[in-house]
C-alpha cells in the first residue's frame, strides 16, 4: 500500500472531495524518507541559484527506496507534492529526485534533465535492479 490512510480520511473520500492538507498530511506520515528528500531539494533550489537542484544519494535501504518510487509514481502524490513545495518534480533512476521551479517545463535543463539521453548517461551498473 502506497498510504496509510486514517479512518476518517477514508470516510471523507468516500464521501466526495478531501481537504488537501490532509492528504499532504497523510503523504509525509506515509512516505517519510521520500517526504524527506523532496522537502530537501525543494528547499536547495529556493535557497540557490542553480536551475534546479537534485539528489545524487541513494537510499539507505530497500525501504526508502520503495517510498520514493511511489511517491514519483502516482501521479496524485506527486502532484500533491509539487503543489506543497511550489515546485515541478522529476526523476531518474530509482533515487535521482530533481526540484525545479514550478513552470520549468519549458527550459532548457528540465527537458535536458527528463530527456533520454540524461537517463542514459545516469545509468550505473550499481542500479541496475532498483
Amino acid at each position: 500500500m502506497s498510504l496509510n490512510v486514517s479512518p476518517d480520511l477514508l470516510s471523507a473520500a468516500e464521501q466526495g472531495e478531501i481537504d488537501e492538507q490532509d492528504f499532504v498530511r497523510t503523504i509525509r506520515e506515509s512516505l517519510p524518507y521520500a517526504w524527506d528528500t523532496v522537502s530537501r531539494v525543494a528547499t536547495e533550489l529556493g535557497n540557490g541559484t542553480a536551475e534546479f537542484a537534485d539528489n545524487q544519494i541513494p537510499p539507505p535501504d530497500e525501504t526508502a527506496r520503495g517510498q520514493l518510487l511511489r511517491a514519483l509514481a502516482s501521479n496524485s502524490i506527486r502532484g500533491g507534492l509539487e503543489k506543497h513545495f511550489g515546485v515541478r518534480l522529476a526523476f531518474q533512476n530509482c533515487h535521482r529526485v530533481a526540484a525545479f521551479p514550478a513552470h520549468a517545463e519549458m527550459s532548457d535543463s528540465y527537458q535536458e534533465f527528463v530527456s533520454p539521453r540524461s537517463q542514459l548517461l545516469n545509468q550505473s551498473p550499481l542500479l541496475r535492479n532498483c
